[in-house]
């Protein structure tokens, strides 16, 4: 309000001033017949420039203090919806000021290459060691702020991350600044548009005008003229919760704010630049659903990338004052991988703080969970706990038991969370509670206190918007919705899931035939999902659930072939990183026989004795990949397995320095951390194999210095001209390239020649390769 204030009494002084100016033209001091009149201009506070001439200044200035004004109303509203949070819980009265809590978030320029290939916890695994080393960081106010080595300027922001990484407290914490004057000020209005809230309208008809004003009653007044002349910045946060489809390629055009038409139509329209093309665009979106914007309508790709680890550290120290309790969660957590490297999502920081603060600190002792599903089904316990004590009487059961009423309605919130998971659904709205037979009262119970695990949003028009609190969290319901259906004989919802005829199937071929499923998936959507899956197969998390999964198979000879399968599946063509998901399902069994054996591989100094197996090779990638130390050298020759067991290795190169083989299948190399010297010798490099392998390298290339073909004897002239496309990047740092065949079929004094170089430098190579092109 101070700074609406000081804006109005300049503008009330200028007035003043112009109107003693205009007195004194229009009396002695007009000038004389015959002269020339100079025109009279007057640069306001917000660099605006008026003609004083005949009274026009009074109108314009009248007009400009009016839009001023709403605009103020307009951040005192957004400021009044941004100033709070809460963690993990909608409940009333628990919320807390954004500013006393919010911890800087880690915000990159450039998207994780799996985004669109790998469940979203797989990708925490696969980057947590590239993590902050190449890539550009950048600070939350900075968003369109243009870098020194960029030379065009920022409109439209596309920033991915994955749930619950920070994305929209990224977006409330820049518009909070915003309102509070603190941050880019030269942005006109905020107009934040989630698309949770626009999919309750996607069938009416709207302008851009009506809907700015349908979503922001604050800006009601504004004149349509005067959206093209104001600085306007949109937020669309959530594109992965959308319900309508964006169609860049045959969207009619739209170019008048006042021209109405469906939602999806305006927003195509708006982001490409058709409509309004001086405003800003800003969208959020989880990896999967952030390639429904075409790369040509972006000018910056960022992403948000949670906790580093200092930070999961710093957060549980704050939860937790008592400095014992806290050491013991934060061990707990680094003596378990899959935890902590989940923890680099905040939410699951505070799903790992309620369930541990409860087994430390309560008289309900015993083992603490090692697993996801471990962790995940106590965390269902203790909220359906916290439920209880609030609105039941605790001596009609035992706090640690559910009762018949709270198994159906997790039953019927995993029917929800399972139906959804397939469409990619994690927003729900009235209808769709009701499909599952959720009754609203119910589901307001479970918000209401329950939060945790359900929760409850009130939008823009009053109504209510349900969300799980995390992703992961509907995928854990989906999992026990799904094994109770299993348990239950519903063979219905098993067959029209697994799109097979599966009557009566026992528990090692079902969990077989899931698991085929999620292989067969394009982006792992299934990947923790079959986690899951494997983990409610054992006892002690059935037993946790008392009667939610029904009545569960204990046979152990069941189990052990379950196991079995897992160590004999046939992974091939399904990417290194996606197999190593087959290694977690072990894991989540609690069967350590792999894992204990690459721990004994490890410390062996005769290592290239012992066959390893597909799955071993799986479990020994992974242990590469997150162990602390850098490998000196992967020379895949060295171990003694299958030409699959090999590809299986491929994920270690992220932690590696130098790496050989004698095989193209490692030309799928992810990007890499710490790679410096690259070895594909006596490969059979085909055209094709080159342009996948400068796919691989151009991921990450700046700490390559030396790339070794050595013995590719038929490598085709084709295939060598797609390294230039690598070589001639701007982060190539390549500085030996080794035995490439020089391309001679345009020289005739080199033709036929076939000279081998055993060494060349860039410049020699790339103005051969160049000329020989033309």
């Amino acid at each position: 309000m101070c700074v609406m204030r000081s804006f109005q009494l300049s503008l009330l002084r200028v007035s003043e001033r112009h109107q003693r100016c205009w007195r004194r033209k229009h009396s002695a001091e007009r000038p004389r017949t015959g002269e020339s009149e100079p025109d009279h201009l007057l640069m306001d506070s917000s660099g605006n420039m008026w003609n004083t001439h005949e009274g026009a200044f009074f109108s314009a200035l009248s007009a400009d203090v009016g839009l001023q004004e709403m605009f103020g109303e307009h951040q005192i509203s957004l400021r009044s919806r941004s100033e709070h949070v809460a963690e993990g819980t909608e409940e009333a009265g628990r919320e807390t000021l954004l500013n006393r809590v919010y911890t800087e978030l880690y915000i990159t320029e450039g998207l994780r290459p799996e985004g669109h290939t790998q469940h979203e916890v797989m990708q925490l695994e696969t980057t947590t060691k590239t993590n902050q080393l190449h890539d550009t960081a950048i600070k939350n106010p900075d968003i369109f702020k243009v870098l020194p080595d960029q030379h065009r300027s920022i409109r439209v922001v596309l920033t991915s991350g994955v749930a619950g990484a920070g994305k929209s407290f990224s977006v409330q914490k820049f518009t909070l600044d915003w309102a509070e004057g603190l941050e880019n000020q030269d942005i006109s209005a905020v107009v934040p548009l989630s698309f949770r809230e626009m999919n309750l309208i996607r069938d009416e008809q709207h302008s851009l005008l009506t809907l700015i004003q349908l979503f922001h009653p604050t800006l009601q007044k504004i004149p349509a003229e005067q959206l093209s002349v104001c600085k306007l910045l949109f937020i669309f946060d959530g594109l992965d919760e959308s319900r309508f489809s964006l169609d860049f390629n045959n969207s009619p055009v739209v170019s008048d704010v006042t021209h109405k038409s469906s939602v999806n139509v305006l927003l195509t329209n708006l982001i490409q630049g058709r409509l309004l093309p001086s405003a800003l665009v800003w969208i959020t979106s989880r990896p999967a659903a952030a390639n429904q914007i075409p790369p040509s309508c972006v000018d910056r790709l960022t992403e948000v990338r949670g906790f580093n680890d200092a930070q999961k550290e710093e957060y549980f120290r704050r939860r937790f004052p008592d400095g014992e309790l806290s050491s013991k969660i934060i061990s707990h957590t680094k003596g378990s991988m899959s935890l902590y490297i989940m923890c680099e999502v905040p939410v699951f920081c505070w799903i790992t703080a309620v369930v541990l603060e409860n087994l430390l600190t309560t008289e309900q002792r015993g083992e603490l969970p090692t697993t996801l599903t471990d962790m995940y089904s106590h965390f269902l316990m203790v909220q359906t706990k916290r439920k209880k004590n609030k609105y039941q009487q605790e001596h009609q059961t035992s706090p640690q038991e559910l009762t018949e009423t709270d198994r159906e309605v997790l039953l019927k919130l995993g029917r929800l969370a399972f139906e959804h998971l397939e469409k990619g659904n994690i927003m729900f709205y009235q209808e769709d509670l009701q499909q599952c037979g959720l009754d609203v009262t119910e589901a307001s119970v479970y918000s209401g206190v329950c939060t945790e695990i359900f929760r409850r949003e009130c939008g823009i028009f009053q109504k209510p918007v349900y969300s799980f609190v995390h992703l992961s969290v509907q995928e854990f319901l989906a999992a026990v919705y799904m094994f109770h259906c299993y348990s239950n004989r519903k063979v219905e919802v098993i067959e029209d899931f697994l799109k097979n005829n599966m009557e009566n199937p026992s528990l090692d071929k079902f969990l077989s035939r899931v698991m085929e499923k999620s292989l067969q998936s394009q982006n792992g959507h299934l990947d923790l999902l079959v986690r899951f899956l494997h983990g409610l197969s054992v006892e002690s998390n059935q037993r946790l659930l008392g009667g939610l999964l029904g009545k569960t198979e204990k046979n152990p000879e069941t189990i052990q072939r379950a196991i079995n399968n897992l160590k004999e599946i046939d992974s091939e063509g399904v990417s290194p990183d996606r197999s190593i998901n087959i290694y977690h399902c072990l894991m989540e069994m609690k069967d350590l026989s792999v894992h204990q054996e690459i721990k004994e591989f490890l410390k062996s100094e005769k290592k290239s004795w012992k066959y390893l197996s597909e799955i071993h090779c799986s479990a020994l990638a992974y242990t590469l990949q997150m162990s602390e130390e850098v490998l000196d050298e992967l020379d895949l020759n060295q171990y003694k397995t299958s030409d699959e067991g090999k590809r299986r290795l491929i994920p270690a190169v992220r932690n590696c320095r130098k790496f050989s083989s004698w095989t193209c299948s490692c030309i799928t190399a992810p990007e890499h951390t710490f790679l410096s010297d690259f070895r594909l010798q006596n490969c059979s490099l085909s055209e094709i194999s080159c342009e996948a392998l400068v796919s691989a390298l151009k991921k990450n290339p700046s700490n390559l210095i030396e790339l070794d073909l050595n013995d590719n004897k038929n490598l085709p002239d084709s295939g060598v001209l797609h390294l230039c496309g690598f070589l001639e990047s701007l982060d190539c740092r390549l500085q030996t390239l080794r035995s490439v065949k020089k391309l001679n079929s345009l020289k005739d004094e080199k033709k036929g020649s076939g000279e081998e170089l055993a060494k060349v430098s860039l410049e020699d190579f790339l103005s051969t390769a160049m000329f020989e092109t033309n």
